[in-house]
């Protein structure tokens, strides 16, 4: 296991971060995963005990389940607080889910309450109340990454920012990191931060794959200049990456049967560019001895702009395949295979961008 610094913090961190979103299968999130607590704890230590100190969930993920069980495991291993980074996120509502056989007035006050304002978003008020929220399920006293999980289209920016500034002058917070934001929001974010003596954020967790490259139009030269680290989020492209699809035909289906994006289809990727990624992958997997979904996992961990690659696993084997990705040396001629293969469709300006920069550059030569 590798350890890269997070961004331009001191704070160092795994390669590969344990990604919790299966804990629990509360409501909705059982579709992605329900695992109980005695298998919650087993894929923390099965993950520590590989060097691996990068622990994510989030407020949404089981209604608030996997951040309980997190901190339940962190805490039944005795895991020395001070070694591990817990990241969580703020911005969706946590819905109330009655048990099936809870009272009706119970039920009405569920109804209610997951219909209420103020509960959801990146306002001063609901950050918060959910960094309280989060900090008792977890059962600590702090978080060392706090992430804004999407983008508020009604709370203005500055006071979100101001919001997450103070909760790090609280104490309750020792870092900020953001998800899902375009880039124009987050170097906005960034400025108004650095202009107020604030906070900012050191972190993106983003949607990025093999299969997905988008982040690599604006993103990442951001993050680059910014000195944001980079935190994949869905690797395997909702398991489309895993070695389980196949392009249609030829005697065997799309897909298994029960797999998770039988019931729930996303990431959206554009399926035939995959089929053609998943095709190279297979050539490259059988030089290296290795799977489809390493060599998806080992490009990633290929990437000079990733500091950590959130992998998430229903079952021990998988984590322990996944993990194995770090130890997988792809050639140069494997990464051009790869990159090719798997490379943007030029836009504009990108293109203009390219052609300029070009004749910019051979003037050096």
């Amino acid at each position: 296991m590798r350890y890269k610094k997070l961004g331009r913090t001191g704070l160092i961190v795994s390669e590969a971060c344990l990604g919790t979103m299966t804990f629990g299968g509360d409501g909705f999130w059982r579709a992605i995963g329900a695992q109980p607590q005695a298998e919650a704890t087993a894929l923390v230590k099965a993950a520590f005990d590989a060097g691996v100190n990068f622990f994510d969930t989030a407020n949404v993920y089981s209604n608030g389940q996997s951040e309980t069980m997190l901190g339940q495991a962190v805490r039944d291993l005795g895991l020395p607080r001070d070694e591990i980074v817990v990241a969580t996120k703020v911005f969706g509502r946590v819905m109330d889910v009655p048990a099936p056989d809870a009272s009706d007035a119970a039920k009405a006050a569920s109804t209610r309450r997951n219909g209420a304002r103020n509960v959801s978003g990146l306002s001063r008020k609901h950050i918060f109340d959910s960094v309280d929220a989060s900090l008792q399920r977890l059962g600590c006293d702090y978080i060392d990454l706090y992430q804004v999980h999407g983008t508020d289209p009604i709370t203005p920016i500055e006071e979100t920012v101001a919001a997450l500034d103070d909760v790090v002058r609280s104490g309750k917070v020792r870092y900020l990191g953001l998800c899902n934001m375009p880039a124009w929001l987050i170097m906005k974010a960034i400025g108004i931060a650095e202009r107020r003596n604030m906070h900012r954020f050191e972190s993106c967790q983003m949607y990025y794959t093999i299969a997905g490259r988008d982040l690599e139009r604006d993103v990442v030269p951001l993050a680059n200049d910014q000195q944001l680290a980079i935190l994949p989020w869905s690797p395997l492209a909702g398991g489309f990456l895993s070695g389980k699809y196949k392009r249609p035909g030829a005697g065997h289906d799309a897909g298994p049967a029960g797999a998770r994006r039988v019931a729930f289809d996303f990431p959206p990727i554009n399926k035939e560019r995959a089929y053609d990624i998943i095709d190279v992958m297979e050539g490259v997997a059988a030089e290296r001895n290795a799977t489809v979904a390493q060599i998806a996992l080992a490009w990633l961990f290929h990437q000079p702009h990733v500091t950590s690659v959130i992998l998430g696993a229903r079952t021990a084997e998988q984590l322990a395949a996944n993990l194995a990705a770090t130890n997988v040396k792809l050639t140069a001629d494997d990464l051009q295979k790869l990159n090719t293969v798997s490379a943007l469709p030029s836009e504009y300006p990108g293109w203009m961008l390219e052609r300029q920069g070009g004749d910019r550059r051979a003037q050096l030569d």
